[in-house]
């Protein structure tokens, strides 16, 4: 088979690889029908996840039709349609069992870590790929809903609800900025009323990207590039207080500081972008406010409920496909991603 193999820092090939075989019971085998790219996968090809050794075939996002299992799988078929979750968890053990997937203790990659395609064993932007524990690790595709739509369920969907919305303690009539309005910020917006936000404020250094956000949920947008716009945020707040929920959606620590600038007195920061290098907390200001910070990795627990609501059409998630590509152009496809502000790529769908 053909797979998207990591070569270093800087380099990676379209290569021909080995297909994958049965390792375990549980395992199941997946012909590959779409898959997509991740700013994760972005932060590898640039060093920043030594985890990730030379050879290893990138991806953790995807949607095929199984063509093997192995003797313990019960849940899926040879030919079942089926959603590959970014995380594989075993189901089993003492996080799994809290819904913390994430940090599964089951002993494929590295106990502990959830996130193994595409990170320590090989990923999905291949024609085939292993998934282990798939009875809790893949989900069927129901009928009716497209794998563009399906394929961000993998990861930016569950990633935005559960760390943005859920890990943020949005009520019902909360004012909520989301500062970031690349895919994950956008994913934040598309779920946030799902838990009642009145109003949902995207800010970016990007005015293309805050008129964008408006077609995601945003009600309002304000450009961090301008002299004072913590202020044009905490005007938009009953009585210029600042919101109640500030979600962080980009992983530098101007953006997070940004968050902390506009949020009141009791109020709530999520951090959901990935941060590459520390970030100074002014402690002295936030403890006075009684400021809750929450920080996670999905643990796609959320997704059977994402599921149904994009079957419903009630999430349209097609709407972050920006470009599409076949197999054979996955080194396009990459350039293109990596180019995002000039292609204006939100997600590239890559099919058979």
């Amino acid at each position: 088979m053909r797979a998207l193999v990591y070569h270093g820092p800087g380099r990676k090939t379209w290569d021909e690889v080995p297909d994958p075989t049965i390792k375990h019971p549980t395992d199941v085998i997946v012909r590959m029908d779409t898959t997509t790219i991740c700013g994760t996968d972005l932060h590898i090809l640039k060093g920043d996840v030594p985890a990730v050794t030379e050879g290893r075939i990138l991806g953790h996002e995807g949607v095929g039709t199984v063509t093997e299992v192995g003797s313990a799988v019960t849940k899926v078929d040879v030919g079942d349609r089926v959603i590959l979750s970014c995380i594989t968890a075993c189901g089993n053990c003492s996080y799994c069992q809290q819904g913390l997937y994430a940090h599964c203790l089951a002993d494929e990659g590295v106990s502990g870590i959830g996130w193994i395609l595409g990170h320590l064993i090989d990923g999905t932007q291949a024609e085939y790929v292993r998934v282990p524990f798939a009875d809790t690790s893949v989900h069927k595709l129901p009928d009716g809903v497209s794998p563009d739509a399906a394929v961000m369920l993998s990861d930016i969907l569950p990633t935005g609800f559960e760390i943005g919305v859920r890990n943020g303690g949005t009520k019902p009539g909360d004012v909520v900025a989301v500062v970031g309005s690349g895919p994950i910020g956008l994913a934040v917006m598309m779920t946030l009323g799902l838990y009642g936000a009145s109003r949902v404020i995207a800010v970016d250094l990007d005015d293309s990207r805050i008129e964008q956000a408006m077609a995601f949920g945003a009600t309002d947008g304000v450009n961090s590039g301008k002299e004072g716009w913590q202020e044009e945020v905490r005007a938009l707040t009953e009585g210029g207080l600042g919101v109640d929920v500030a979600i962080e959606a980009v992983g530098i620590p101007t953006t997070l500081q940004g968050c902390t600038e506009i949020i009141r007195p009791g109020g709530h920061v999520a951090n959901v972008g990935v941060h590459g290098r520390p970030v100074e907390l002014a402690m002295q200001d936030l403890w006075i406010k009684d400021i809750t910070l929450t920080t996670g990795l999905v643990s796609t627990s959320t997704t059977p409920m994402l599921l149904k609501l994009v079957a419903q059409d009630k999430i349209p998630a097609e709407k972050f496909m920006t470009h599409q590509f076949r197999f054979e152009q996955m080194l396009e496809a990459y350039d293109t991603f990596e180019r995002a502000a000039e292609t204006k790529a939100l997600k590239v769908v890559i099919s058979r």
